[in-house]
């Protein structure tokens, strides 16, 4: 465990896994998530890489700003974190929010990916009034407003059958979210709109999908991939979350693009 303190004073909880000198791989994880969403993952990955997982800033342990974030924010947050470990240029995946992210660095910190993976994503999220009607449930009610509605987009209904345990452990870790981070977050998100300057990302790129993801729809994954020059496009039979949903195939995807 590490922290990386920001130039705005808030400190990022970050763990470090894997071999000193091997390739760095920065994970980015979703909204209303901790770093700890990416544990099917993380055995194979520091066997190959140096592996690098945080909290978003406004979840889990991460320090949580006050009022609403920007996507630049965000992306900056991640520069820090490569700065912090004199890291300069980096493998980086991130889902969701997390490839919201990814999107931003691509455009405004080239130099710095060797190679981006953007999953479960969207370039524009709309419409506006649906992100403040969330933050606005959020900050008045708590994050147990949401909570079933917000699960039900993450996993498929026989996903939620056959792996109730990591069901239930996913929903208290949304619950647990600050509801000010989450909703700064949100607020990133409904004024974010990428979908043009996402054209200029150069990083070779790995853009993955899921077939049944009410939260970022395919069309979503093939809008980001038909934008961005080269962007190769993977679906997996999964709902939001398809790193948990479909962790082998998640995984396996990951590598053959990330060596």
């Amino acid at each position: 465990m590490e922290k990386v303190t920001t130039d705005d004073g808030i400190d990022l909880y970050i763990e470090i896994e894997g071999a000193e000198g091997a390739p760095v791989l920065l994970l980015s994880n979703s909204l209303g998530t901790q770093l700890e969403m990416w544990a099917p993952q993380v055995e194979a990955l520091t066997s190959r890489y140096r592996l690098v997982r945080y909290d978003s800033r406004g979840h889990g342990r991460s320090g949580a700003s006050v009022g609403d974030y920007t996507i630049e924010r965000l992306g900056l947050d991640a520069v820090a974190i490569l700065d912090a470990l004199n890291v300069p240029r980096a493998r980086f995946c991130g889902l969701s929010m997390g490839g919201m992210v990814g999107m931003w660095l691509g455009t405004h910190e080239q130099e710095r990916l060797e190679r981006l993976v953007l999953a479960n994503t969207a370039a524009w999220m709309g419409p506006p009034d649906a992100w403040q009607g969330r933050i606005e449930a959020v900050l008045q009610d708590g994050m147990g407003t949401i909570t079933e509605a917000v699960v039900e987009r993450w996993f498929t209904p026989g996903f939620r059958a056959r792996a109730l345990e990591t069901v239930v452990g996913m929903i208290d870790t949304f619950r647990v979210t600050p509801p000010g981070g989450y909703a700064g977050c949100c607020a990133a998100i409904r004024d974010m709109d990428q979908r043009e300057t996402i054209r200029a990302i150069r990083a070779p790129t790995l853009v993955i999908g899921g077939a049944q993801d009410p939260a970022t729809p395919l069309a979503k994954a093939q809008e980001i991939a038909e934008a961005i020059a080269g962007a190769r496009l993977i679906v997996l039979d999964a709902a939001h979350l398809s790193n948990i949903e479909q962790p082998e195939a998640f995984t396996a995807a990951l590598i053959e693009f990330l060596k």
